[in-house]
């Protein structure tokens, strides 16, 4: 089984050998683990990012799936993630290349081109100092809301991230001025796509957010306004979902850090 997507650019240079091509392409390295390895490289002046997935191997399966994990076999599940949210209107990346190939899950070999988003900023960035140089509430509450609505939206339509922190979401500076910030959803490569999210899952990705933002200097009056944005774009929720997001996001904050979190947003209230 192959495969292929191509923008012209790409069907012109890759399309006699696409796979390669994909595998030939070097550049900045920004992650290089077991089989996949994700750079930045140059081709006609203009900068793309490329991630490779080499074969995973049954072993590396079975001891996700022993886990309790699903494994991340290849780009596939991005590429559909950008597919869908780009139908949507989400911001997020812009695919130029993409290609599968094999039958065995344990050995298929998949890459994906996608254009840098030049010019943008990780929300983990842009508010790495607001805890000792809070910004004026006006652009607080508008990022805060923009945030919730783009993962209520991406909720909405059935998809999970699976690595939902702020440092994936990238800020366009430019709308700062605009009425409505623009933040662009990235590295969807654990992504899950369903025709509904599972409780969990949604926990799970709302309890990164909570945890990415808790040396930021929020208030509990701040993860309110997340709540108020999130909870009517994401359809009917329970009453006790937002305590389990608190309580995820703790215990993820003391695995990591090996300490309590100095003011964690009291949501068991709400």
């Amino acid at each position: 089984m192959e495969k292929l997507y191509f923008n012209d650019t790409f069907q012109k240079a890759w399309g006699k050998d696409p796979f390669a091509s994909a595998f030939a392409v070097t550049g900045e390295v920004f992650r290089d683990v077991k089989n996949r390895r994700t750079m930045r490289f140059r081709m006609d002046g203009k900068s793309y990012f490329i991630k490779l997935h080499g074969p995973v191997g049954w072993r590396e399966i079975w001891k996700n799936l022993l886990q309790f994990k699903l494994p991340v076999i290849g780009s596939a599940n991005e590429y559909l993630a950008i597919s869908l949210l780009n139908k949507l209107g989400v911001p997020t990346m812009t695919a130029c290349a993409f290609g599968i190939r094999g039958v065995n899950p344990a050995a298929m070999e998949s890459f994906l081109v996608t254009e840098d988003l030049v010019g943008m900023v990780s929300l983990e960035d842009f508010c790495r100092d607001w805890k000792t140089n809070p910004p004026p509430p006006e652009l607080k509450n508008r990022i805060i809301r923009a945030l919730a609505v783009t993962i209520a939206r991406m909720h909405g339509s059935g998809l999970n991230h699976r690595d939902c922190y702020i440092c994936h979401f990238l800020l366009d500076p430019a709308s700062l001025q605009e009425k409505h910030i623009k933040l662009h959803v990235i590295d969807l490569h654990r992504a899950q796509l369903r025709s509904r999210i599972r409780r969990r899952y949604r926990v799970k990705d709302l309890a990164g957010i909570f945890f990415s933002a808790m040396d930021l200097g929020l208030s509990r009056r701040d993860a309110l306004r997340f709540i108020a944005a999130y909870t009517p774009r994401a359809g009917a929720l329970d009453a006790k979902m937002w305590p389990d997001v608190l309580r995820t996001a703790v215990r993820l904050y003391r695995k990591e850090f090996g300490r309590e979190p100095g003011l964690p947003p009291d949501c068991s209230r709400t």
